[in-house]
């Protein structure tokens, strides 16, 4: 039986996200932050949409991408999502021949995508086209009510004896520069994140619309180590209207800070908050080689899930 494929439009956001949710249970969404996402590109990240029917039905969906955090003019991001019902049945290879054609135009020069590493149908597709293993990354998850505090309650403490405090993105909301040092903070700590490609900078009016007025945004979950009125370190918690489970964005200080205790302070009250909001489970994503973020969740109980693999098919060399 052979499926038809057309352009997405706003009414298919209700069973795209029916499908992601199908075929990945574990990392339910919502239709609001599906058009969330969608409505706040990156104005020079090119990105496209197609959905795959078959007897009028939608069964899958595909598009091209652009990171703005990774930018570059002729790399991009793919992924294909078939409804469980319909794998190994071509309409993911058809997907795939569709997305590479509108790419033609651009004139790509590698394609870039991930699976996670226990979805062996995912994999082997994946494989089957020429892409190739490049970077793995450990998702972690932590069990919030079997985690004791106790062996960390003097941390805040030392930080304090440091004249580093931990606040809340709401505390800070006196801070009149408050907005502008986050996104400088966060462009800085981005250079240091292991990935494949050169990282790049965002516009602030991109950080601002995509992260402080994000509608999955926890403000007494986003914490901020703070000295003397700098901004050292930062570790936010992410809910979402679909679970609540807790995902955890950035993490990181500045290199001055490192290794005294900042990273696993902004932790702690991280899970402290989750604990008191009853939040079950906290999930997080660190690269396999990432040494001393994995140590600092071992630590804390985090347990490691299949990894995650990004793969990349190299197009013009």
């Amino acid at each position: 039986m052979t499926c038809t494929i057309r352009e997405f439009s706003p009414d298919d956001y209700p069973v795209v996200n029916e499908i992601s949710n199908a075929v990945y249970p574990e990392y339910p969404g919502t239709v609001e932050e599906l058009r969330f996402n969608d409505e706040h590109h990156d104005p020079k990240c090119k990105w496209r949409r197609w959905v795959a029917e078959r007897q009028g039905q939608v069964v899958a969906h595909g598009h091209y991408a652009q990171n703005p955090w990774i930018y570059h003019p002729r790399k991009f991001s793919i992924g294909i999502t078939v409804h469980p019902d319909q794998q190994g049945q071509g309409i993911g290879s058809a997907l795939y021949e569709r997305l590479l054609m509108a790419l033609e135009a651009f004139d790509p020069l590698a394609l870039r995508t991930h699976a996670r590493e226990d979805m062996a149908r995912g994999v082997r597709f994946l494989t089957e086209r020429s892409f190739q293993e490049k970077m793995r990354d450990w998702e972690s998850r932590l069990d919030v009510a079997t985690f004791d505090p106790s062996p960390y309650a003097g941390l805040e403490a030392k930080m304090r004896a440091q004249a580093i405090e931990i606040k809340t993105l709401k505390e800070l909301e006196a801070d009149p520069k408050r907005d502008r040092k986050l996104y400088e903070l966060e462009c800085e700590l981005g250079q240091d994140v292991p990935d494949l490609d050169e990282p790049t900078q965002v516009s602030y009016d991109y950080f601002a619309e995509h992260t402080l007025h994000n509608p999955n945004l926890l403000p007494e979950a986003y914490l901020v180590a703070v000295r003397q009125g700098e901004y050292l370190g930062t570790s936010a918690l992410w809910g979402s209207k679909a679970s609540d489970e807790l995902y955890t964005g950035l993490t990181g200080v500045r290199r001055p800070y490192r290794r005294k205790g900042v990273a696993l302070a902004l932790k702690i009250r991280g899970i402290a908050y989750a604990k008191a909001h009853g939040h079950p489970l906290i999930k997080t994503w660190n690269e396999a080689n990432n040494r001393p973020m994995l140590s600092i969740n071992e630590r804390l109980g985090f347990v490691k899930q299949p990894a995650w693999i990004s793969f990349v098919k190299v197009l013009q060399a």
